[in-house]
Parts: structure tokens; C-alpha cells; sequence
């Protein structure tokens, strides 16, 4: 009779590759299967945990499909109105000079009624940091075309693809606002591969190190998929992602601070 191997055998701390971070709470997620919303949540409940900063972390949420983070992240947690999360954490940030504070919004938020909002923190150069999820339309209210959706991208609302000639040209937030003299720390990345999960937790990581020198504001731009939106598997989009929205939107850092 062949042996039989035990549960303890088999996970031995030498043979653990992930575990689910103390700082996400057990609720079931909410997002469509293959969104990068949870893996992100994911990596930022991560670096929060490395940094024993749990206690002392802030984040504002606005409408939109991020607004459910605060289902799921073991920390203190705001409620925006929809595109008004910069200014929010700006005076979060400015009555506790002490505590991280970040902002988790989507393209819709952030580059269209945001706007304002976005540009202005960053010019004065407050102190938080903000993530901002572009996946190229409107996700959680059915796939709208938003600020961010790319020429020939089709949408509920560009069913022919987006037109420059009748909506104009897709907004680069993150191109923008690494031009501000408040920002400290802009880079693009994505959470589609293994490679890219690396490089966006080093980036979240850098930036609530950063926010301790006072320097001015992080921006982080997470190029996403968004299955459901998009009408495609979770490999389909991941796929038209590195192929249409990569080449558009380029990874990257923008601005890094001299150290």
C-alpha cells in the first residue's frame, strides 16, 4: 500500500510559495475573475504588512469598482464622493502629518470628474499617494467609454470604437502629472504577469517609503483588464491588454526621485 503523505507534510514553511496577507480581511471578493483589482489589493495588503504599517495607513476610496476595497484591506478606510479622493487625503494627510495615506481610484474617477482634483494635489505637491487603475472604460456602471479608452476602442458607448474625431484623444493622466513640480515619484505598471506583480510591489513599496522624506506627491498608474467591460476571458483581455493598451500606455517610471 503505497504512502500516504499528511496535510503538515505538505505545507512545510520551506514549501510555502503565497499566503493570503494578515492585512486582507476574509471576505469573498467581489471583482470578476482575472480583474487586476484583487491582485493589487493583494500586493498593497502585502507591503502595508512588511512596513508594520497597518496601524498608522489611510486609504480613501471614490465610486467605482475600487470602492469595494474597503471590504477587504484590515485598515482604517474613507468613503470619497465620486472623483473628490486627492482631496480627501489631502486634508486626511494635512490633520495627521503622520499617517500614510493613499488614494485607490479608477480611470473614470480620477481622469474625468477627478480632474481637477488629481492635477491640483499633485501641482501642490501633498503628500499621499495615489493609485489610479486604468482599464480603459467605465467597469462597475457598464462599460462606458471614460477618459482613458483608446482610439478604435470599442465600449457600450463607442460601439464602432472610439473616434478622435467625435471624442477627442485618450487622456494620459500619469504623462501629465509627471510634469508637475508637486510630484516626487510617477511610474506606470501592471499586474497581468508575475514579473509585473514584482515591479508594481517595489513601486507601492518606494512610495509609503517616500512619503516619510515629505517630498511631495507618489502617483502609480496600474495598466488593468477588465474581462467583464471588455467582453472577453480573463486570458483574452490580458492578451488585447499587451497588444492594444501597452503600446499605448508604455510601462515605466516617469519621474524617480535622486536618491
Amino acid at each position: 500500500m503505497a504512502d500516504t503523505i499528511s496535510t503538515k507534510q505538505i505545507i512545510k514553511p520551506e514549501n510555502l510559495v503565497h499566503k493570503k496577507s494578515a492585512v486582507m480581511t476574509d471576505t469573498t471578493m467581489h471583482y470578476c475573475p482575472g480583474c487586476g483589482h484583487g491582485t493589487t489589493h493583494q500586493i498593497l495588503a502585502e507591503v502595508i504588512e512588511e512596513l508594520g504599517i497597518q496601524e498608522n495607513t489611510i486609504g480613501i476610496t471614490p465610486v467605482g469598482c475600487s470602492v469595494f476595497m474597503y471590504n477587504y484591506l484590515n485598515i482604517d478606510m474613507q468613503e470619497a464622493a465620486h472623483g473628490r479622493a486627492p482631496a480627501l487625503a489631502t486634508a486626511i494627510k494635512r490633520l495627521m502629518p503622520d499617517k500614510y495615506v493613499f488614494t485607490y481610484q479608477g480611470d473614470g474617477d480620477l481622469a474625468a470628474i477627478g480632474t481637477a482634483e488629481t492635477i491640483h494635489s499633485c501641482n501642490r505637491g501633498e503628500n499621499i499617494l495615489i493609485i489610479f487603475i486604468n482599464n480603459g472604460i467605465y467597469g462597475m456602471t457598464g462599460g462606458q467609454m471614460a477618459p482613458t479608452t483608446i482610439v478604435g476602442m470599442k465600449s457600450s458607448t463607442t460601439p464602432y470604437g472610439r473616434d478622435v474625431s467625435l471624442m477627442g484623444n485618450p487622456l494620459k493622466m500619469t504623462d501629465i502629472v509627471a510634469t508637475l513640480p508637486g510630484t516626487y515619484y510617477v511610474t506606470r505598471q501592471s499586474v497581468h504577469k508575475p514579473g509585473n506583480v514584482r515591479k508594481m510591489k517595489k513601486a507601492i513599496h518606494k512610495a509609503f517609503e517616500y512619503q516619510k522624506k515629505k517630498k511631495g506627491t507618489c502617483f502609480i498608474e496600474v495598466v488593468s483588464n477588465c474581462p467583464s467591460g471588455w467582453r472577453m476571458t480573463p486570458v483574452e483581455s490580458n492578451k488585447w491588454m499587451e497588444e492594444n493598451m501597452l503600446p499605448f500606455y508604455p510601462l515605466g517610471d516617469f519621474k524617480v526621485p535622486e536618491e
